[in-house]
């Protein structure tokens, strides 16, 4: 879910790996594949890439303030620029009341950074022929044809509950699930979010029973909140997408991104359901109130939002048998700096092609033109699209998302860059940390 990190502590640990030589390409698209690299390790001074170290180090105060003030408990930050990690750090706890210090590999429920992931996947399935982006989603799963829509129509009406329906003009197609403009929601919808929950659909940060795809048929027996491709609500489209990628590929999704994407991208700790051997590693979730201040999840605790409930003990409990496209995954920084160096490459990493440069051109552009005045969205990823949308330092043409539990990351192709964050606080009580680390990584660019 997007959500939408550092606090004082006796120990302040910086972890900084050590130095080794990374060789992915220095070119976004061009660059030849070279020899594997074994982690995302610094590899030389910031001023080799055009950045400033002093500069960097305004990032580290950010986070090192909000610890200081028990806003957060820890978070790791990562910025490289033209194939190279230059800034790679800990902060804070990762587990406060047992003065557990964040190293780099700790693992973070990344939540809607999952949705790129599915994204990626139904791309490379694109590229193998398999369907069209314009293809209607029910050729595959058939409980979507023939669609209802809610009357009376959305956007103009974002309240009214459940009343008249009537038959969608045209079927959702994949395009309509990448975009967000199917015409389906999330569970806090006031028209239809209730529906949600009474069937059982599934969000991703809650324990589930039953399969994605189990929920996903159940979910198209509700009518949608619009006509498809009239106009952009987020939504649990990556949900669907995964149950696409699953009857298509003819695998579950758990194994389809990890022999697709995780294995040959070298991110050995992204997956669902962490393992027991790697639970040690995952960091603690906070809540931040300002009458409670900075406090831990606790076992087997769920959190009401109005009409949204979520847990942070899900990546471990519960029957691990729903795999949400839109919201399961954890992972680290580490891992999720290949998945974005892979992207920046134009679909390549370490000799391994996940999708051709010209896929990764049309993820990254803007596909709801006159559909939302706030933001641009592209496949899978919101992205920057023109100056209107560059609210804060940044490119037009990067591309970009986060997680409900504080995580972010950009993308940036004219500068050549990544920044990561990544932390675990929700509520966040107003904290801005997560987007100022990734535009404080933007001031530091000094060439």
């Amino acid at each position: 879910m997007s959500r939408k990190l550092l606090h004082p502590l006796p120990l302040f640990l910086i972890f900084v790996l050590s130095w080794a030589v990374i060789v992915w390409p220095q070119t976004p698209a061009t660059a030849p594949a070279r020899e594997k690299v074994q982690s995302a390790n610094l590899t030389t001074s910031p001023e080799t890439v055009g950045l400033s170290s002093e500069r960097l180090e305004r990032i580290s105060h950010a986070i090192q303030k909000s610890i200081d003030e028990a806003r957060i408990a820890g978070a790791v930050s990562l910025v490289a620029r033209h194939g190279k990690v230059v800034y790679f750090k800990a902060f804070g706890m990762s587990d406060r009341e047992v003065k557990k210090a964040m190293q780099t590999n700790h693992i973070f429920r990344i939540c809607s950074m999952t949705k790129p992931i599915t994204s990626v996947a139904v791309m490379m399935l694109y590229e193998e022929g398999r369907f069209l982006l314009n293809e209607p989603v029910s050729n595959f799963i058939p409980e979507f044809k023939d669609m209802k829509i809610l009357e009376p129509p959305f956007p103009q009406d974002k309240t009214s509950p459940p009343g008249v329906r009537t038959d969608a003009k045209r079927p959702i197609t994949i395009r309509h699930l990448l975009t967000h403009t199917a015409g389906l929601t999330y569970h806090w919808n006031a028209r239809l979010g209730k529906q949600y929950r009474e069937i059982g659909m599934g969000h991703g940060i809650l324990p589930q029973e039953g399969t994605i795809g189990d929920a996903v048929k159940k979910l198209a027996s509700l009518p949608l909140l619009f006509q498809p491709g009239d106009a952009f609500e987020y939504s649990v489209s990556d949900d669907v997408l995964g149950y696409l990628i699953e009857v298509v590929s003819g695998m579950p999704l758990d194994r389809f991104l990890q022999e697709r994407i995780f294995k040959p991208l070298g991110m050995k700790d992204t997956c669902f359901f962490v393992p027991e051997a790697k639970k040690a590693r995952l960091a603690t979730a906070y809540t931040y109130y300002s009458a409670k201040g900075l406090e831990p999840f606790r076992e087997k605790q769920t959190i009401e939002e109005g009409a949204f409930v979520y847990s942070a003990d899900y990546p471990y409990r519960g029957p691990r048998t729903y795999f949400s496209g839109g919201g399961g995954l954890c992972s680290t920084a580490e891992d999720y700096y290949r998945f974005c160096q892979m992207m920046l490459n134009g679909g390549t990493l370490n000799g391994a092609r996940l999708l051709s440069r010209k896929s990764v051109e049309l993820i990254s552009q803007n596909h709801i033109q006159g559909k939302s005045e706030e933001s641009a969205f592209g496949l899978g990823f919101g992205v920057i699209g023109d100056a209107r949308h560059l609210k804060e330092l940044g490119s037009i043409g990067s591309y970009y998302w986060g997680g409900f539990f504080y995580t972010s990351f950009v993308i940036d192709p004219k500068e050549d860059m990544i920044a990561i964050f990544m932390g675990q606080l929700h509520p966040t009580g107003g904290l801005n940390l997560d987007s100022k680390a990734i535009r404080l990584a933007y001031q530091a660019i000094n060439d």
